[in-house]
């Protein structure tokens, strides 16, 4: 049998195989979500509506970034601090990349309850980040489009004003 009538044989059967399970040109089993503007300036105005009603917070950076890790909205309150945008964007990233929270991070690092964890080398990966304050943005039927990173006051204030951001969109995933 000749290279070509190999390979015309494995295109064939690639080919029958893709149409078999409805693989092809015009048909998606769903269609894929994508963090719009909009919402990113949503889930930001509800962190800071959150952030509003607390009187002891020091002021916070949002970093809000796509499924990608590209930064699809930023914000920095005044009088914030300079390496939060640091942090901010490094925990935003994080959650883009993986779908849970850097608290879970930390603890797949770090351990919890006094257990050692399971993935000690992830909190080496540079651009990870295994700290709180950083939620994934997921859409009502699981699709994650995206991340949220929140920094400026203490890891737990920052995660509660990223769920709070998350909360005010829900019914918008």
């Amino acid at each position: 049998m000749s290279l070509k009538s190999i390979l015309s044989a494995a295109a064939a059967a690639v080919l029958g195989l893709a149409l078999a399970t409805g693989v092809h040109a015009g048909h998606h089993e769903k269609t894929k979500r994508v963090l719009t503007l909009d919402l990113a300036k949503a889930i930001a105005d509800g962190c800071e509506a959150h952030f509003q009603k607390q009187t002891d917070w020091r002021t916070l950076i949002i970093a809000i970034v796509d499924d990608g890790g590209n930064l699809k909205l930023f914000r920095r309150m005044d009088n914030s601090f300079l390496i939060s945008i640091d942090v901010a964007t490094l925990k935003a990233g994080t959650s883009a990349r993986v779908p849970f929270p850097t608290r879970v991070v930390g603890e797949l690092a770090y351990g919890k309850d006094g257990n050692p964890g399971p993935l000690p080398g992830i909190a080496e990966i540079p651009g990870v980040a295994a700290f709180p304050g950083g939620l994934p943005i997921v859409t009502s039927d699981g699709q994650h489009i995206g991340g949220v990173g929140i920094s400026g006051a203490t890891g737990d204030q920052d995660e509660e004003c990223a769920t709070a951001g998350l909360a005010a969109v829900k019914d918008q995933l």
